[in-house]
């Protein structure tokens, strides 16, 4: 999640002239008999990206929503409370920013709506998403719509100065874990995107058997997190406290992902000199946000929830996603570019971004991560064997 901040984008760049942008769709949507309020849980802290658009629809289209009321919540929370409140009959609950964690604990659940029917109210995702967002858009199955998108890692993120050897390869951190106890950190996968992106990305670096599996192909995997567990003094809840820890000189290397690697030195919880560097073998493990709409919810609101996802799918909106970097890049739709962003995120990349990336982006595979079922899957093994380990 982030750490802080609050996003103060969706002015200058949001609403002035958002009124008539076309809609992508091609129905008609009708606005509800009077303004309604919606109100949306951030599991993922996707409004690093996306108040800045809720904002600019609530001023553009006032007969449609009176204002947007945000909550956050860690992402294994956030399942257990829409179940209870969709058993007991009501929803307060009406859009979900999550990423594949809870995504995929809500698909488990039947927590949300099948938006398979509603396909004609929504734009066309093939033709407007960038292929790879496409392709984490099938991981939704049809029960939410991708709204950001990035390569994310694994990577891993250094202070020069404390590590003159880097590891460039899976044996050589664990290695110099070995000859440095306690100073490699990473979060629970469950509630932080390095942590499940390393999880999924280690198959690849491995060798593995079938990275796709990790029931049964990930024999290498689960060993090496054993090992390495042993010289990991903890595991951080999420990846805020990875971060800080990382800045207080508390650990030497952490796991990362572009995103987090560039927002916290923006923020500077992160010292600016701060490094990042791949392991041999290296395949990105990509990362999206969803918005994903819990069963139960009205027909009104489902309907004025379909045209605010059209809505911060238009480039000009998907621009805001470029933040402070917390997800780089960020749009998840096509002809999004930098210099469409507002000038402070302009700013923040040209200082804060890497050149390395665009080549690393360029010239290393991209993998979609796991199945839904098979993330729930790593998790509780994840979990059961290595996160136990540690209490």
């Amino acid at each position: 999640m982030k750490i802080s901040r609050r996003g103060l984008m969706g002015t200058a760049a949001g609403v002035a002239g958002m009124a008539m942008i076309p809609r992508f769709s091609l129905a008609a949507l009708k606005a509800p008999a009077s303004p309604v309020t919606i109100t949306i849980a951030d599991v993922a802290g996707n409004l690093a990206l996306t108040q800045g658009m809720f904002e600019a629809y609530a001023a553009a289209k006032p007969q449609w929503v009176s204002r947007f009321a945000f909550t956050k919540a860690p992402a294994p929370e956030l399942p257990a409370k829409i179940k209870a409140q969709q058993a007991a009959g009501k929803i307060d609950i009406d859009l979900v920013l999550t990423g594949t964690d809870a995504l995929a604990a809500g698909l488990a659940q039947n927590l949300w709506t099948d938006l398979s029917a509603h396909k004609t109210d929504l734009p066309d995702l093939q033709n407007i998403l960038l292929p790879q967002a496409y392709k984490m858009q099938g991981l939704a199955k049809d029960q939410g719509v991708v709204v950001t998108y990035y390569p994310s890692g694994p990577l891993i993120e250094y202070m020069p100065d404390r590590v003159k050897q880097v590891p460039s390869t899976a044996e050589e951190l664990l290695a110099w874990t070995k000859a440095n106890p306690k100073r490699f950190m990473y979060a629970r996968p469950a509630n932080s995107g390095p942590g499940r992106t390393f999880l999924m990305g280690l198959p690849y670096l491995l060798g593995d058997k079938d990275p796709k599996d990790p029931v049964n192909g990930w024999a290498k995997t689960w060993d090496y997190l054993k090992a390495l567990g042993e010289n990991i003094e903890y595991y951080g809840t999420g990846t805020t406290q990875v971060m800080k820890e990382l800045g207080e000189g508390t650990r030497d290397i952490v796991v990362t992902t572009t995103g987090w690697d560039i927002n916290p030195r923006v923020l500077g919880i992160v010292p600016e000199e701060a490094k990042v560097a791949t392991l041999k073998g290296f395949h990105w493990v990509t990362d999206a946000h969803y918005a994903a709409i819990p069963k139960g919810v009205s027909e009104e609101k489902l309907t004025v929830l379909l045209d605010v996802i059209n809505f911060i799918l238009q480039p000009k909106q998907q621009a805001i996603a470029f933040d402070d970097g917390y997800f780089y890049p960020g749009p998840a739709v096509k002809d999004v570019t930098i210099d469409m962003a507002p000038k402070k995120s302009q700013d923040a990349i040209a200082e804060f971004g890497r050149k390395d990336y665009d080549d690393w982006i360029a010239n290393n595979p991209l993998e979609v991560p796991l199945d839904p079922a098979k993330i729930v899957d790593a998790f509780r093994i994840w979990d059961e064997k290595i996160g136990a380990a540690k209490g």
